[in-house]
């Protein structure tokens, strides 16, 4: 790893700015879109839970020359670039990035980062970036806001699309209980689709059913949403389940399947024997999630699971919800 610039914390004094910015952001999951065409009078509306890992972690200090170091440097590189030309700042950074989300695994890496940039650099410039600004400058968010919203303030969100030219807002969050957990099944050999492949697959992929565009949000805004507010874990479960559904279908054409991932597709099936409703894929994959309603639950469940997948490429996580956004650490 490369050390810091020994000359950045006398630089950063002699600008009166603080010694350096530490920022801790957690990745998300995607259940689905309302409208997963986008093509709707309300396009996309993405509905999704932060999680409190896999986590980035990342540190930014002044430096007398730009250094960055560690995992997705190329990426961190790239948004720090951007968002110090954004604001007409030339000064250089050190930035080591410590720990990282998994890319192209759905579970949020590349707005997570983004946001982790952009917020350690405006804290460090004293500079008053929101979220969704810092997304704004950076290229994120333009179909799903959830990112965004996770970053901001974690929960259970919703937000209402893309509308006019801006970025997604958010409609609705609700915290997740603290007694629930989220098993989490990853398949590191399989990537899922991002960029232009992402692209084309929305472009190519037919208009969705106006009346199933009402069903899902009867689904999520009258019943999922309800159902997480009350404790309901069995309601909430059946209605990420449909929801869930859903998106396999539709998006199979693109990603080869229900699923990305043969692998994750097996530990599901297995998951949904034990009866669990509450599962699926979290975005493009190959991610898998499924809910259990204790930690007495999920470690039993993920033993099982263990001993039945005998797949040497799938990991396995207990996760939980997280109820508050990503944390911004200043230090002289």
């Amino acid at each position: 790893m490369e050390a810091f610039p020994s000359k950045s914390r006398s630089l950063g004094a002699a600008r009166g700015l603080p010694g350096e910015a530490r920022v801790t952001a957690t990745a998300r999951l995607h259940f689905g879109f309302l409208d997963p065409s986008g093509r709707s009078t309300r396009p996309f509306g993405s509905f999704g839970l932060s999680l409190d890992r896999p986590a980035t972690r990342l540190v930014l200090r002044p430096g007398a020359r730009l250094a960055i170091s560690g995992p997705e440097r190329e990426r961190g590189e790239r948004y720090l670039r951007r968002i110090a030309a954004s604001c007409g700042i030339e000064e250089t950074y050190a930035l080591r990035i410590e720990e990282a989300i998994p890319p192209h695994a759905g579970l949020g890496s590349g707005t997570q980062l983004a946001l982790a940039v952009g917020s350690a650099f405006a804290a460090l410039e004293k500079l008053k970036l929101e979220p969704q600004e810092i997304a704004a400058r950076l290229g994120r968010g333009a179909r799903s806001g959830i990112g965004i919203a996770t970053f901001a303030q974690g929960g259970v969100v919703l937000d209402g699309g893309p509308r006019a030219g801006e970025l997604p807002k958010l409609v609705s969050r609700v915290p997740f209980p603290s007694e629930w957990r989220v098993i989490l099944i990853f398949d590191e050999d399989v990537r899922g689709l991002a960029g232009t492949s992402e692209t084309t697959a929305f472009e190519t992929l037919p208009d969705f059913p106006a009346r199933d565009i009402a069903a899902l949000t009867r689904h999520i805004e009258e019943g999922a949403l309800p159902a997480l507010a009350a404790g309901d874990f069995a309601g909430f479960c059946q209605h990420v389940g449909y929801l869930q559904a859903c998106m396999g279908a539709y998006f199979a054409p693109s990603q080869g399947g229900l699923y990305a991932s043969p692998r994750v597709a097996e530990a599901l099936s297995f998951l949904r024997k034990q009866g669990l409703t509450g599962l699926g894929q979290s975005s493009w994959g190959p991610t898998g999630f499924a809910f259990t309603a204790s930690e007495a639950d999920g470690v039993s469940l993920l033993d099982r699971l263990r001993s039945a997948i005998e797949h040497s490429g799938l990991r396995f996580a207990l996760a939980q919800g997280r109820n508050e956004g990503a944390r911004i650490e200043i230090s002289r």
